[in-house]
């Protein structure tokens, strides 16, 4: 069942005038209700609309009213989206600032409040692909030893804790989020289940396979955590047993990898990564992982067949006829 959805939380835009900062919370609140976009996705459509409207009220030298953005033209975008790049900011976020614009002018459009069309007449910025850097199997499976961590100045539940997230994220592909935010009723007990329903991206639900073995890991930190972890409460616990916050698990990952010799790129989500190209490489089905990642387009999951494009042609190389 989704969870309910919290109403938008109200921004401040000084040099937006009243009715454009009327629409401005309906369309936030619209896209949490009804397109029930992450919390993480509204703040960062909401941060961009309010740096959009504080350059247009210092570019025209007055209040940003509905009728005056509605009538906005490209070389007013192209001055802001200039202005953001200036700033370094990269070609990722520049697109997500227009795209965030360009479903504000939509919303303004069905509504009846005007038709932003100089927002369709901007071209978006090129986007670099960038392919996910996964772990050596052998690497990421010893993120979940506890031998690894030994002279750390941790308690020892704090090291059961973090071998059992950093399980459940290589062990079953989740996001950092989603491990995080698993109550105790949710991750049966070893021999009594074999799959987690986890909420992912847009409160959509899915069901993931778990290994035995990460369940024993999880019940060890069960058994010596100090804090009561209730049926309806997160299973995972900071230091003073409230929720755990996903920077421990970063930093942990960032001492952790120094110690087994590893790259930059060794982060919670290359575990992620790493799940899914190594099922890949053992002959996994594309549209399998798919569903076990959550990703709503199969052309995100297609980003691993470039990684073991290696694994490929060795396959063709001994498979073809003619090779």
């Amino acid at each position: 069942m989704a969870k309910p959805v919290p109403a938008a939380q109200p921004i401040d835009i000084a040099c937006a005038a009243d009715d454009l900062m009327r629409e401005i919370m309906h369309w936030l609140s619209h896209l949490r209700a009804e397109r029930r976009l992450s919390p993480k996705t509204l703040e960062a459509y909401a941060r961009d609309v309010r740096q959009c409207m504080v350059f247009l009220g210092e570019h025209w030298g007055a209040s940003v009213t509905l009728s005056r953005f509605a009538a906005i033209e490209a070389t007013d975008i192209r001055a802001f989206m200039a202005m953001r790049r200036a700033d370094d900011i990269g070609g990722r976020s520049l697109a997500r600032s227009l795209a965030g614009l360009r479903s504000f002018g939509r919303f303004l459009e069905r509504e009846g409040k005007g038709k932003v069309g100089a927002l369709a007449a901007i071209r978006a910025p090129k986007i670099g692909k960038t392919l996910p850097k996964p772990i050596q199997m052998a690497a990421a499976k010893r993120f979940t030893d506890a031998d690894e961590r030994a002279g750390e100045d941790r308690d020892p539940w704090i090291w059961a804790r973090d071998a059992a997230v950093m399980a459940l994220l290589y062990g079953s592909g989740l996001r950092i989020s989603e491990a995080l935010g698993l109550k105790r009723r949710e991750v049966p007990l070893p021999g009594a289940g074999d799959v987690l329903v986890v909420t992912g991206k847009g409160n959509k639900t899915r069901m993931v396979p778990v290994l035995q073995n990460v369940l024993a890991l999880v019940q060890a930190y069960v058994a010596v955590c100090p804090h009561p972890l209730p049926p309806e409460g997160p299973i995972f616990v900071g230091a003073r047993g409230g929720p755990l916050n996903a920077r421990i698990i970063q930093l942990t990952m960032e001492r952790l990898r120094g110690a087994l010799g590893l790259p930059d790129s060794a982060t919670p989500h290359a575990l992620r990564h790493s799940f899914a190209t190594h099922l890949l490489s053992r002959g996994g089905d594309l549209r399998a992982i798919q569903e076990l990642l959550g990703h709503a387009s199969l052309s995100t999951t297609q980003i691993y067949t470039g990684i073991d494009s290696e694994r490929l042609l060795e396959v063709y190389r001994t498979a073809h006829p003619r090779a």
